[in-house]
């Protein structure tokens, strides 16, 4: 999550789920690149939003692992 692009009552920032920056370094991942864009306020996406699922993949395949494939953890559920 990030934080809201305003100031609360108590001068701290809330969650926000809208809106988030990313650094990714290593792995391939050509330097100096800017994805997307917010709006003014750094509120919303405005331009190439990217969803988590197609972070992760992006991730995944960097790494060398399917993006389509099922991983599970130790006791069995989905990650």
């Amino acid at each position: 999550f990030g934080r809201t692009p305003k100031i609360n009552a108590k001068a701290g920032r809330d969650h926000w789920a809208a809106c988030n920056t990313v650094l990714l370094a290593g792995a391939g991942i050509p330097g100096g690149q800017v994805y997307g864009a917010s709006d003014r306020q750094a509120a919303y996406p405005a331009r190439d939003p990217v969803a988590p699922e197609d972070l992760s993949a992006t991730i995944y395949h960097l790494l060398g692992i399917d993006p389509h494939q099922a991983i599970h953890s130790p006791d069995g559920r989905p990650v």
